[in-house]
């Protein structure tokens, strides 16, 4: 995914006027089966800190965390620890959040719950998931 998404992504992000402390990923950090993920890949080519979070899991095995806001359990393959599955919200599926970049796990965690407001998913990734459709539906239209 990293291949086809990466260069847009980075394109993207060099257009900014201001700097993120973190880049969110819909995808995998270190939770891979190669340890690199989109967030891990893009990561390390821009020295950033980055997150991955994506809503369901790629690899490893786990134990379904509680239902309230914040349970979490250890998501691990070839025993190691790759992530952590982590309930955003009461009483619906969990999300799978690992490091990318130039943070650890419980940082990752941490900032994850912290962007995460009224629904499931973290409201960055949200926002450019309904961004991306607006500008998709426009192109589109324009086609």
């Amino acid at each position: 995914m990293s291949f086809r998404e990466g260069p847009a992504i980075i394109e993207a992000l060099k257009k900014l006027k201001t700097d993120p402390d973190v880049i969110l990923f819909d995808g995998q950090g270190i939770a891979h089966p190669k340890g690199l993920g989109i967030a891990s890949h893009i990561g390390v080519i821009l020295r950033k800190p980055t997150i991955g979070c994506a809503k369901s899991k790629l690899v490893g095995e786990y134990e379904e965390p509680g239902m309230h806001k914040g349970d979490k359990s250890f998501l691990r393959y070839n025993k190691k620890t790759i992530g952590i599955v982590l309930r955003t919200k009461e009483n619906v599926k969990p999300v799978f959040v690992s490091p990318g970049h130039r943070l650890d796990l419980k940082s990752s965690v941490e900032i994850i719950l912290r962007c995460t407001g009224k629904y499931r998913i973290p409201d960055p990734l949200r926002r450019a998931d309904i961004l991306s459709k607006e500008v998709k539906r426009e192109i589109a239209r324009t086609t």
